[in-house]
């Protein structure tokens, strides 16, 4: 299951286009952490779903592929990705900022990052 979970985050990085190679080791897991707050209030609740501005299930963040996690932020920082919350959020985001949340979520267990 495992294997099928890495495989089809590796697709879903080739389908977005990612052109990097940011991985958990370019990122300071430790400072992601100390930055989860803005991150904890959805992604961190087990079973949560957002009703603005659609009604859908808030992705869990723990154990996703740090690249993943990159391309998502930049995508909502530049616009191409247009959930509100989530612009507003990563509009104040680094890239060094990007690079420690994913290090910190793809390093985390998927319990551990809900705390």
């Amino acid at each position: 299951m495992k294997r099928l979970t890495s495989l089809c985050a590796a697709a879903a990085v080739a389908i977005l286009g990612y052109g990097g190679t940011v991985d958990a080791a370019e990122g300071d897991a430790a400072a992601g952490k100390a930055n989860t707050r803005m991150c904890a209030g959805c992604h961190g609740i087990s079973g949560y779903k957002t009703a603005f501005p659609v009604v859908y299930s808030v992705p869990k963040l723990g154990g996703q592929h740090a690249a993943y996690i990159v391309k998502s932020l930049q995508a909502y920082k530049s616009g191409e990705r247009s959930h509100p919350t989530m612009k507003a959020i990563a509009a104040g985001l680094s890239d060094k900022d990007m690079a420690d949340l994913a290090a910190y979520y793809a390093t985390a267990s998927t319990q551990a990052a809900s705390r």
